[in-house]
């Protein structure tokens, strides 16, 4: 039984096909280069080449880096106006609203992304709580320590609980903590995966 549901934020409540995560990936490298005195190619390629080991770019950069200015790189990588790049869709408050399950969004992006992109797409109320990479001490999805906190505030089992992410492993470190997931793929690129997978947000309910 499913009491509590999370769902990711980018690529999941609305298409992947959004611009939103190639310029967010963009900023990343630009940061990065800046940061090493490198030129973008070479950062996107270091980038590409650690991140299996982490679950954001800015916990690589802190573990390896010594990187400590959070504040300055999350306001270069999430900017105001970024949001503009996401579609409105009007089905998706409705659709929220017919799950009759306590709802949190559980994201690796700062509050004020969040913030921005819910209320682009209008259901910023739909949601009991958010939970972002503050919260979780800067160690976000797929660490264990993430998804055990944020179950432990949301007060409902890891075993009764749903999480919906775009990220295989994100995926699988909240099975791995006891929980149920299952995978949006919007295009099919992860049929290996053998997680449980949807294309599109609005095919949950036959996981719930």
């Amino acid at each position: 039984m499913v009491r509590a549901l999370f769902l990711d934020l980018d690529n999941t409540l609305y298409p992947a096909s959004a611009a939103m995560e190639s310029e967010t990936i963009r900023r990343m490298n630009e940061y990065v280069a800046r940061l090493l005195g490198s030129g973008v190619e070479e950062a996107a390629a270091l980038r590409r080449e650690r991140m299996p080991n982490y679950g954001t770019t800015l916990e690589w950069l802190m573990a390896e880096r010594g990187f400590s200015d959070v504040e300055d790189y999350f306001s270069y990588v999430h900017p105001d106006g970024e949001e503009e790049s996401v579609a409105l869709d009007p089905a998706l408050g409705p659709f929220l609203d017919s799950i009759a399950l306590p709802k949190y969004v559980f994201t690796n992006a700062p509050m004020e992304h969040a913030a921005r992109v819910l209320a682009r797409l209008g259901v910023a109320d739909r949601f009991e709580r958010v939970f972002d990479v503050r919260f979780c001490g800067l160690r976000g999805k797929p660490a264990a320590s993430a998804v055990d906190a944020v179950v432990a505030a949301a007060g409902v089992p890891a075993a009764e609980s749903l999480f919906a992410d775009d990220i295989p492993r994100y995926v699988r470190g909240f099975v791995d903590r006891g929980g149920r997931g299952v995978l949006v793929d919007h295009f099919g690129k992860h049929a290996d995966s053998g997680l449980p997978t949807i294309r599109t947000i609005y095919e949950l309910a036959a996981f719930l």
